[in-house]
């Protein structure tokens, strides 16, 4: 069975991508668990590795494979969140889809969470992404956009929502859904510098 990542790069794409140091340029956390929507995770991990940087992704399990909801697109899940803190990475991706939510009943992603958007450190977030940050209570006086569904949530979170394809809010880049991609993904890297 293949999972994908997009790690495997020609030997010319893997030189540019390092550094003098040889190292990636940035270390990108995607907190992850079932039902991911597909392609929010897939097209932005794709991007930010044909950029030169490194991702990395974090679950409940370190070792264990997540599904995608439409595709079922399986992801093995590298670190667990019991292991990482956000001082190991230089940006967090959170994919959409029902992963959000899954993972918001648990102490240790929502923390992990609410750490990056403290660090002032990137932090990308599409469609229901947000929820995690609902929950992390670091949304009060920010302005952030998501799914439509949770458009309600994010102003009774204290969120300034506004119904455009990117948001972006000092360290924090957020986006309604799949449509929005490649806005997201510009302003995502835009981001990263």
């Amino acid at each position: 069975m293949s999972y994908v990542k997009y790690s495997k790069m020609d030997s010319a794409s893997a030189l540019s991508a390092f550094s003098i140091k040889g190292s990636f340029m940035s270390r990108i956390a995607v907190i992850i668990a079932d039902m991911f929507e597909d392609v929010e995770y897939t097209e932005p991990a794709k991007a930010f590795e044909e950029a030169g940087h490194e991702v990395v992704t974090v679950g409940l399990k370190a070792g264990e494979t997540v599904r995608g909801k439409k595709k079922q697109t399986p992801v093995k899940v590298e670190k667990s969140v019991n292991d990482v803190s956000a001082d190991d990475f230089d940006a967090l991706l959170i994919p959409g889809g029902y992963s959000p939510d899954k993972l918001r009943g648990y102490a240790k992603p929502v923390q992990f969470v609410k750490d990056f958007v403290e660090s002032k450190k990137p932090v990308f977030s599409i469609c229901h992404g947000p929820q995690l940050m609902i929950t992390a209570d670091v949304l009060r006086g920010r302005s952030a956009t998501g799914w439509k569904s949770i458009a309600q949530d994010l102003k009774n979170a204290g969120a300034n929502y506004q119904d455009k394809e990117v948001v972006e809010d000092g360290n924090l880049v957020f986006s309604r859904g799949p449509g929005d991609m490649p806005a997201f993904i510009r302003a995502s890297l835009a981001k990263l510098g």
